[in-house]
């Protein structure tokens, strides 16, 4: 069996974070999402998880971070060029996320990232493995 992964992040408002990343191409599992939570599918072994609080803090003990103001995780998606690096982040701010940092290119790697609207971080990178420096 093939490993996939399941990032779970809580959101404030459901909908409203599933129209953001359905802007930004993303479908969602229907057999996964209810009123408390939505099955973004990234790829065949990737999904993101978006909770909503309440339903992610039945997950842990630990109180659930506002990302807004403090950051615990970045989450980084390959994609296979430049030009989609800018699609992705231009349509996330179409959408209402923000550009905290400036693009970053690095000849071989190119990346650019955005804050969703619960101020998740997602940094986009495109890398030509050939053209990286040797170690």
């Amino acid at each position: 069996m093939t490993t996939q992964i399941f990032v779970n992040l809580p959101v404030r408002d459901l909908e409203r974070s599933k129209a953001f990343f359905a802007a930004l191409g993303f479908t969602f599992n229907p057999q996964f999402t209810d009123q408390n939570a939505a099955c973004m599918v990234v790829s065949d072994t990737i999904y993101v998880m978006l909770l909503v609080e309440s339903f992610f803090q039945t997950f842990t003990k630990k109180p659930v971070a506002d990302a807004r103001k403090g950051t615990e995780v970045l989450v980084c998606l390959s994609t296979d060029s430049r030009a989609k690096v800018d699609e992705y982040v231009a349509k996330a701010l179409a959408a209402g996320g923000t550009a905290p940092n400036p693009k970053q290119d690095h000849g071989f790697m190119y990346g650019h990232g955005f804050e969703d609207l619960d101020g998740h971080v997602w940094e986009i990178v495109w890398m030509d493995p050939n053209q990286a420096p040797p170690q």
